[in-house]
């Protein structure tokens, strides 16, 4: 045989820690993780902070100080970078490269850390930039929304925006650890507190119909802010996103995506309404169409569409905006099935479902049926306006 042949494994082995308060002085649990990875080496950490948190908790900075001025494990680097929230900062490079030089300007090595506290997109673009600085910095996520706190700030992808394309580029790189801290939840306005439910019920409807049930019973709690609902519904939530990560393919080398249903449409919409549409207001919307495409198609009752798309409606979501309607096969949203394609590579994959807690791949959605599914869709969400309209004048 004319060649050399190398097969090996890497572990990665991380917690999701839960907790209220982080930097209080009388919270032990950062201090106590930075003992329990003891160096001989001198540590930095770095802190970034979506500028929406700061605004939410001008306190912030000063209690993070004060916490590293008496844990004496790190060294605190003296400059807290603050960077916008939101896709903006997936969308603008130049802030990739910011902090790229901040590593090199404060010499942040492989044994030290850089930490982000924000939404989903910031730790994305943080976690990119530890990623492929130096080869890997250690990266702390600590997640201050639903969304981030129950899926994307537990997970093992990191990227950014390019050629106005999500997520472009990035890397598959696991967190060395997750503080989700739910002070951070009670701060956050209705849409963004809302929002991240929806990977909750995306996550239940592919994988745990018990949970999906759970939500449906929990709507009027959940919509209600109740810190004990949401609390579980993070957590399970999360539960199953790890689950799902230390299965066959966790960097996903192939070209199924179950944790993407709902996502072809979501990606695009996000895009076709320049990011004003929330992720998770996109993932409901991406839902939906899929879940009414799924009982068309002969995959799933129509029963438990309409209960899905009643969970949907109860939790305030919006799921007809006029940007994700498809009305002739010209319509703009459908391009995002070429672009998921793009993403995914290999074939179009796509996860339907057959019941709640179930799913099938298909390689192909047909756009006639689409289009029904969305008008479906409207003329659902017409109705529900109108019952509720009634109920309120009665």
């Amino acid at each position: 045989m004319n060649y050399l042949e190398q097969s090996f494994s890497v572990k990665f082995d991380y917690k999701i820690y839960f907790t209220s308060s982080l930097f209080e002085l009388g919270n032990p649990l950062l201090a106590d993780f930075f003992k329990g990875r003891p160096s001989a080496a001198l540590r930095k950490i770095f802190f970034v902070i979506d500028g929406g948190v700061t605004e939410k908790h001008p306190n912030l900075q000063e209690a993070i100080k004060t916490y590293f001025n008496q844990c004496q494990e790190v060294q605190l680097v003296p400059e807290i970078r603050i960077v916008p929230g939101g896709e903006a900062s997936k969308n603008d490079t130049a802030l990739f490269e910011q902090l790229v030089e901040a590593v090199n300007v404060y010499g942040i090595d492989r044994h030290s850390y850089i930490a982000a506290i924000g939404g989903g997109a910031v730790l994305d673009l943080v976690g990119y930039a530890a990623a492929v600085s130096h080869r890997g910095i250690k990266h702390i996520r600590i997640p201050t929304t639903v969304l981030s706190q129950n899926d994307s700030g537990i997970g093992v992808k990191n990227g950014i925006n390019y050629k106005g394309k999500k997520n472009f580029l990035g890397t598959f790189a696991p967190p060395v650890a997750v503080f989700n801290d739910d002070r951070f939840l009670e701060t956050l306005n209705d849409r963004d507190y809302r929002s991240g439910i929806s990977e909750a019920i995306k996550v239940a409807l592919i994988k745990d119909p018990e949970f999906f049930y759970w939500i449906e019973a929990h709507t009027a709690a959940l919509a209600a802010r109740d810190p004990e609902s949401m609390n579980y519904l993070i957590r399970r939530c999360a539960k199953l996103h790890l689950d799902h990560i230390a299965g066959d393919d966790p960097f996903e080398t192939g070209s199924a995506r179950p944790l993407d249903f709902g996502h072809w449409s979501a990606h695009k919409l996000e895009q076709l309404s320049n990011f004003t549409v929330l992720h998770g207001e996109a993932v409901a919307m991406g839902i939906a169409l899929d879940s009414v495409y799924s009982f068309l198609t002969g995959l799933l009752s129509e029963e438990k569409a309409l209960r899905i798309l009643q969970v949907l409606s109860a939790l305030n979501f919006s799921i007809s905006d006029p940007i994700i309607q498809i009305k002739d096969s010209g319509s703009a949203i459908l391009k995002g099935l070429a672009e998921f394609q793009e993403h995914l590579g290999g074939l179009l994959t796509i996860t339907l479902l057959t019941d709640i807690g179930s799913g099938k791949e298909v390689h192909e959605m047909d756009h006639q049926q689409l289009i029904n599914a969305s008008a479906y869709i409207a003329g659902f969400t017409k109705e529900n306006t109108a019952l509720n309209s009634i109920r309120h004048e009665s």
